[in-house]
Order: structure tokens, then sequence, then C-alpha cells
């Protein structure tokens, strides 16, 4: 028996000790021991040890093993509870201080590429001048998420709130979707739309972001009432290539407002429908709980929240 699991003098075991802790708080928030190991700086077979030693002496499973990563239990979720704040003031306590002169690490922020490219980086130019440097990486709010809890990010924007307790995040700003087209289009569509409705629009190349047409579904769905039953003509990884083809002439699509608002006050692209109660879909920005070792990660996170009140 080790030290740490023998018990006192009273009979009672010793309680973890605070590297056991802060490898499981690493492994709760990462989501996957592999992505705790890479956090701390250890090796996965140490992370996973140290799990099995606190399992042991808590005499609690803590995490259930998946084929891609792990998922906490609720005694899990209940120790986070009671151990996260300490251990992050302890972690910003006893963190490293920035020597005076020495500029901060850079602050890894990931997105959209649409959204980052329109809306948050004008936005973060004034910290850039004042300092602030950035890296930024686009892809899937899914994968950047899983990223996120690996360590590879500092800030995630995302289109949908992350499940579970494992990620802090707060409302950053709704987009709303517009269905539009060049205006050459919206005339000829403007008698056919007002007597046929959306079904006039089978006769026109819709141009979309994938496939399986996530936005343009759910526009049909939350305004027509109804399934979208044409395919795309074009599809475009990428809603400023979708936009540039819709403003060329090629078809129709729905686009979130704050890519095209300029577009539409200059008539390069025309709404067909103007409903009441337009489809919004709410970002998130989101990072890791605990108190950040770069101070900058606060600065960028508090600005775009203050700028996101414009957008």
């Amino acid at each position: 028996m080790s030290q740490s699991d023998s018990p006192d003098r009273t009979g009672a075991p010793h309680p973890p000790d605070l590297n056991l802790l802060r490898t499981f708080l690493a492994v709760y928030r990462a989501g996957s021991f592999t992505g705790a190991a890479q956090l701390l700086g250890l090796s996965q077979p140490t992370v996973t040890t140290q799990m099995r030693t606190l399992e042991r002496q808590t005499g609690r499973e803590l995490f259930q093993r998946l084929p891609r990563g792990v998922t906490p239990t609720a005694v899990a979720d209940e120790l986070a509870a009671r151990v996260a704040p300490g251990l992050d003031l302890l972690a910003a306590a006893t963190g490293p201080d920035e020597a005076p002169g020495r500029t901060p690490a850079p602050v890894h922020l990931a997105g959209p590429a649409e959204f980052l490219c329109t809306c948050a980086l004008p936005a973060l130019a004034p910290l850039v001048a004042d300092g602030v440097r950035l890296r930024v990486a686009t892809g899937l709010t899914d994968a950047l998420l899983d990223e996120l809890r690996a360590g590879r990010h500092d800030l995630v924007v995302a289109t949908v709130r992350p499940r579970g307790r494992a990620l802090t995040a707060v409302p950053l700003t709704d987009e709303e979707f517009v269905l539009v087209a060049a205006p050459v289009w919206a005339e000829r569509l403007r008698e056919p739309f007002a007597a046929d409705g959306p079904s006039a629009l089978h006769r026109v190349p819709l141009v979309t972001y994938a496939e399986d047409l996530p936005i343009a579904r759910r526009y049909w769905r939350h305004v027509f009432g109804r399934r979208l039953s044409c395919p795309a003509a074009v599809t475009v990884p990428d809603l400023r290539g979708v936009k540039a083809a819709v403003m060329a002439g090629a078809g129709f699509s729905v686009l979130p407002r704050y890519l095209c608002a300029e577009e539409l006050a200059a008539g390069h692209l025309v709404p067909l429908h103007e409903p009441d109660d337009p489809p919004i879909n709410t970002a998130f920005l989101v990072q890791r709980p605990g108190v950040p070792d770069n101070p900058h990660v606060t600065r960028v996170h508090d600005h775009l929240l203050r700028a996101a009140r414009t957008w």
C-alpha cells in the first residue's frame, strides 16, 4: 500500500494529493486522457495511471471510457465542482509571472472562417495594434471544440453551445438568415413567388454551403414549414464563395445577414422573402474553465463580447 493509500490513525484515508487532482481536472476538461496529457506535459500512460490511483482512493468510478475519449460520471461532476475553484486559484497564484517587457504568447482563436474574417478579426484590430498577437484557425465547430479541450486553442467561436461542463460558453451574437438572390433573379421571381410561394424557387439554381443544404433546409423548415426538396446546383464550403456566386447571378441562397448586409444595402443582393420571424442562430464564445496563463486571452475574450453588441 502506498503512503497516499494508507489510512491515518483515525482510520480515514488520506485525501488525494494535488497532482492527482490537477490531472483529474485536466482529464475532466479535456474529455480524454490524451488531451489531458498534452495540456499537462505528461505521457498518456502516466495520466491513465494517476486516474486509476484516484479512482482506487475514492472507491468510485470517475470516467467512463469511450472509443474516443472519456465522459465524466456524476461523481466526477461533483468532484470537479468542489476542487476546480481552489485549483484554479492556486494555479493563478503560483503560475509564472510575466517578466517585465516580455511579450505574452499569441492568443489562439478559432471558429468559422466567414465569421472570423467578417466580424471578429476587424473588431480585434485595435488589440493587435496594441501588441496582442493572434494565431487564427478555421473549421467546423465539433472539431474545433475537441481541439480546444486538447489545448490547441484558447478561444473558439462555436455555432452551437457545447454540451457538458468541461467548457465555458457565453452567448456572443445572434446571426439572422436571409433568403437572397441577385437583382436579375429577384425581378424574374417576384410574380412567380407571389403566386406559388417557395415552390417557385425549385426552377432556380440553389447555391449552398454543403451537399446536405444545412442552412437552406433550416430556413425552409422554420419559415415555410416544409422540407426543401430541390438539390444544390453549386456547393462551396465557404459562405463568402456562396455569396460571390449568388451576386454573379448563379442562383439563390440563404446567407447570414452579417455576411451580406453591405450587399443588401447597395442592392447587389435582394431579399426574396422577409418573414416576421426569420431563423436565428446563436454563436457562442467558448474557452476552457480556469484562469488563462496568458492575460491577452482575457483581453481578446472581453473585447469580442463588447464588440459583438454592435454586430
